[in-house]
């Protein structure tokens, strides 16, 4: 079920190489929504939303194969923040400009409503570790029997007891706890191999 230390590790060595589909379709799987809910959250309309994580996910693909470790530099993820954050900007600001020049000043007000670069950042990591569960929920939800995985929901997430899912699902008490503990372990292990990439230093 689950991949070679080496394999999870090495996720941004492996889209370096452009050719590498699986390794990019993770990549895009894991950060293509999160840049998505985080512009939209700062006021970007669904096609311009869209618009900036191409523009991300192609700065990331053309900088990735030149970007050399450097400790004083930072993690991938931090770095990641820097292009969206960027981006983000330049794009609220030249709707600020045209929106200016009409005479409503809707984007002005929302930009200076904004939280401060460092409050952005805040809520970039926080929207990151949810977007590392739901990537790691759906992942695992797809790879285990649909029964397993009612029990794990159950039990982890609605909070019920192990004795009265096992009456629901007509199994043992013994079999929810085992469908849940290899649930949670495979979870787990999904997100620590997704952090390890994203600690990764630039």
């Amino acid at each position: 079920m689950s991949q070679s230390s080496a394999t999870r590790a090495s996720l941004l060595v492996r889209i370096r190489d452009h050719s590498d589909a699986d390794a990019w379709a993770r990549f895009v799987d894991i950060y293509g929504p999160l840049i998505y809910g985080f512009v939209r959250k700062r006021g970007l309309q669904d096609a311009d939303a869209v618009d900036l994580v191409q523009e991300v996910l192609r700065s990331v693909a053309g900088a990735i194969s030149r970007l050399e470790y450097d400790p004083r530099r930072g993690t991938f993820r931090g770095w990641l923040f820097t292009i969206v954050n960027n981006r983000l900007r330049n794009d609220l600001k030249a709707r600020q400009r045209r929106e200016s020049g009409s005479g409503d000043t809707a984007v002005a007000q929302q930009l200076a409503e904004e939280p401060a670069p460092d409050d952005w950042e805040a809520q970039w990591e926080a929207e990151h570790q949810q977007r590392l569960l739901t990537w790691a929920s759906e992942k695992v939800q797809s790879e285990v029997e649909p029964r397993t995985w009612q029990a794990f929901r159950l039990t982890a997430v609605d909070g019920r007891s192990g004795k009265e899912v096992a009456q629901e699902l007509n199994t043992t008490v013994a079999a929810v706890y085992l469908a849940k503990s290899r649930v949670m372990a495979r979870l787990k292990e999904l997100v620590r191999e997704a952090e390890v990439a994203d600690e990764e230093r630039i």
